[in-house]
């Protein structure tokens, strides 16, 4: 019996903010609806979050005219303030999120595991456009 293996992808961004305004930014439901999106189109109307081990988390992604929405959600496994945020999505994939502060810049690695209906390059390039919509929100704030 085979065993499917388990693809992660890593996407990261270096954003001009120390780390805790990043971790501010990355954590407050009224931050994440403002850049939890990969494109224009598409924006987050809801977002709740209880970021400390075993809390909840869910964020509404839309599409802007109203034809598609998912909730982004999952259940956290550890945190470490300013430094590491891990959790599993709803799905059961894991998700790992790193936070290397370093004065008025803080690089931000995030691994996660890839599902298998899109394509790992698709999956890549969506997740990094998010992160990229992050920094540019954090560095425009």
């Amino acid at each position: 019996m085979e065993t499917a293996k388990t693809i992660s992808i890593t996407v990261s961004a270096t954003v001009n903010a120390a780390v805790s305004k990043v971790w501010e930014f990355w954590s407050e439901p009224e931050h994440i609806t403002q850049w939890t999106n990969a494109s224009d189109d598409w924006h987050a109307p809801y977002g709740d979050n209880d970021l400390r081990k075993d809390g909840k988390f869910k964020t509404t992604m839309a599409a802007k005219d109203g034809s598609m929405s998912f909730d982004f959600e999952g259940i956290y496994s550890n945190v470490v303030v300013n430094e590491l945020i891990e959790y599993g999505m709803a799905d059961g994939r894991k998700v790992s999120v790193q936070f290397k502060g370093n004065g008025d810049t803080t690089e931000i690695i995030e691994t996660f595991d890839a599902e298998n209906t899109n394509p790992v390059e698709m999956q890549k390039e969506g997740w990094q456009a998010i992160l990229n919509n992050f920094k540019k929100y954090v560095e425009g704030f």
